[in-house]
C-alpha cells in the first residue's frame, strides 16, 4: 500500500481531534474508470466497491488484496448490506434494485413504481428495520458509459421499499437529481445529495436533509443543509457522532449535523463516494476517488444501526 502527501485542512478545531498524526491516506488501489458503491463486509473483513463502467463488482482486502467479486455487474452502482448479510444493488442495466444472496442467486426487488420501469436506482441504504430507501435519478441512462442510453418514465425520485410486504413507496419527488443518501445515527433524519439536472449548465447541487416519521415509513419536509464547493456532495457517509463525511471535488470534506463545514481530506481528485469499515471498530474511511482506491483511520468511528 502506497502512501500519498495528501493533507488535511483544519477549518473548526474540532476537526484536529477527528484525525490522527501518524494515520496517513494509503492508496489501496488504482486504474478503475469510475469507483462507486463502497460497502464494508466486516464479517468478511472486505471492501466492495464498482468498477462501475467496467461493469464489475471488486473486493478489496488487507490479507488478499484486490479480486473481482462479481462480473458482470450490470454496470452496478450503490449497494449496501441487509439485516441478514446479503448485497442490496443498485443496477443500471437492469433498471432495478437487486438483492445478490448467500449462494450468489439475483433476487429482483424493484423495478417498476406505477407501471413504469425505473430510471436508474443509484444509492441505497438499509434502516435497521429493514426497509430498503434508495434513490433513482436518470443518470445512468443518460449515456452508454455507465450503462445503456434510454428514455426516462419517471420522474426522479427517493423510494422506500417495505421489508415484509415489497411495497414500494415514493417518499419524495421533490428532487431534480437524487443521489446519495444515509441516516443519521439515530435514522430520525435521511441525508440526499441533490446533484441536479445533469442535462443543464448550472444544476442544483446541494446536500438536503429531511425528517424519518415517527413510524418510520415517510419524510417530514425538505431543507438545505449544506452546499459543498468545489464539486458537490454526491456520496457521503455518516459517523458515531452524526458527522458527514461527503465528496467533493477536491476530496473529502467533513460537516458538522447542522452542517458546518469542520475540515477537509485534500486529494487533489474528484471523490465519488465512501464509506467506513476495517475492522470491528469502523473507524477507517474508505474512499472512491475517481479511479483510485484511498483509506485514511480516523479518530472516529462510522456509525452503526441503532
Amino acid at each position: 500500500m502506497a502512501q500519498a502527501d495528501f493533507r488535511f485542512e483544519t477549518v473548526e478545531p474540532e476537526f484536529d481531534h477527528l484525525t490522527l498524526s501518524n494515520a496517513p491516506v494509503e492508496v489501496l488501489a488504482t486504474g478503475f474508470r469510475w469507483i462507486e458503491g463502497l460497502v464494508w463486509m466486516g464479517d468478511w473483513g472486505t471492501l466492495l466497491f464498482q468498477d462501475l463502467p467496467r461493469g464489475r463488482t471488486m473486493a478489496w482486502s488487507e490479507r488478499g488484496g484486490l479480486a473481482v467479486w462479481r462480473e458482470p455487474s450490470g454496470n452496478a452502482n450503490g449497494q449496501a448490506r441487509d439485516r441478514e448479510g446479503r448485497v442490496v444493488a443498485c443496477v443500471n442495466l437492469e433498471r432495478a434494485v437487486v438483492r445478490i444472496e448467500h449462494d450468489g442467486r439475483i433476487t429482483p426487488l424493484a423495478t417498476h413504481f406505477e407501471g413504469c420501469r425505473l430510471n436508474s436506482p443509484n444509492d441505497v441504504v438499509v434502516k435497521s428495520d429493514g426497509s430498503i430507501w434508495f434513490t433513482d435519478p436518470p443518470y445512468g441512462i443518460a449515456n452508454d458509459y455507465e450503462g445503456v442510453r434510454q428514455m426516462s418514465e419517471l420522474a426522479p425520485t427517493v423510494y422506500r421499499l417495505a421489508p415484509e410486504s415489497g411495497e414500494l413507496t415514493a417518499v419524495s419527488r421533490d428532487f431534480q437529481g437524487p443521489n446519495g443518501l444515509a441516516f443519521s445515527p439515530d435514522e430520525t433524519l435521511l441525508y440526499v445529495a441533490e446533484t441536479g439536472d445533469q442535462r443543464h449548465s448550472d444544476p442544483t447541487q446541494v446536500l438536503r436533509v429531511l425528517p424519518v416519521s415517527d413510524d418510520g415509513r415517510s419524510l417530514g419536509p425538505m431543507r438545505d443543509l449544506a452546499k459543498v464547493a468545489p464539486g458537490y456532495t454526491d456520496g457521503l457517509a455518516v459517523d458515531e457522532a452524526g458527522r458527514i463525511w461527503s465528496s467533493a471535488g477536491d476530496g473529502v470534506h467533513c460537516l458538522s449535523p447542522d452542517g458546518r463545514l469542520l475540515g477537509r481530506i485534500r486529494l487533489g481528485m474528484t471523490v465519488s463516494n465512501l464509506t467506513f469499515g476495517g475492522g470491528p471498530h469502523l473507524n477507517r474511511l474508505f474512499i472512491g476517488a475517481s479511479h483510485t482506491l484511498m483509506a485514511v483511520f480516523l479518530n472516529t468511528r462510522g456509525a452503526r444501526w441503532p
